[in-house]
């Protein structure tokens, strides 16, 4: 035989060899279902486990709006401001409108800033390179006819992130509730 045809038989017997589990793999209809499973699963988990997340974000900006909103009545109508309420326990009262999804106590910030007029409110997040500053926070409930801010700040973390649902640095998302108001012309206490 020559040298050509021995490498040429070689070859067509080691491709062969390979081919064969390959053939056999390809015609093999049993496992198939098991396959496309995988493919789909993955995918299909995925996508499950972002719109939970989304759903639980949701949820919780949503508890944190409805709190801010019912907090604010109180400062616009005046009753934390002559009842003297100092922000610890301003934010009492935020923590008695939020449920479970908080924790309340160290999670929850309150920012209350008094302005001239609605337009020169400051509406901007206090995020600096990704990071919440709440050194920056205050609470400043105003008098009667004041232009009040209000707004309630939350740390959620996010535990899917291939969707990056969070704004800060950490795994986390600045949940941020605002009211805007005016303050009733309330009988101040002094």
């Amino acid at each position: 035989m020559s040298v050509r045809l021995q490498s040429t038989l070689a070859a067509r017997a080691l491709w062969s060899a390979a081919s064969a589990p390959l053939s056999r793999f390809a015609r093999q209809a049993r496992a198939s279902t098991s396959v496309e499973f995988a493919l789909v699963a993955t995918p299909f988990i995925a996508l499950t486990l972002g719109i939970i997340q989304t759903a639980i974000i949701f949820l919780a900006g949503q508890s944190l709006e409805t709190a801010a909103a019912t907090t604010a009545r109180l400062i616009m109508t005046g009753q934390a401001q002559t009842q003297g309420w100092t922000a610890a326990q301003f934010k009492q009262q935020v923590c008695n409108q939020l449920q479970a999804i908080f924790n309340c106590s160290s999670g929850v910030y309150v920012d209350v800033e008094t302005y001239s007029s609605f337009a020169s409110t400051n509406l901007t997040l206090p995020i600096t390179n990704g990071t919440f500053n709440s050194s920056i926070l205050s609470f400043n409930p105003g008098g009667p006819g004041d232009v009040v801010v209000l707004r309630l700040y939350y740390q959620y973390p996010v535990y899917f992130s291939p969707l990056n649902l969070g704004n800060l640095n950490g795994g986390m998302d600045l949940l941020a509730a605002t009211a805007v108001f005016q303050n009733e012309p309330y009988a101040s206490s002094s």
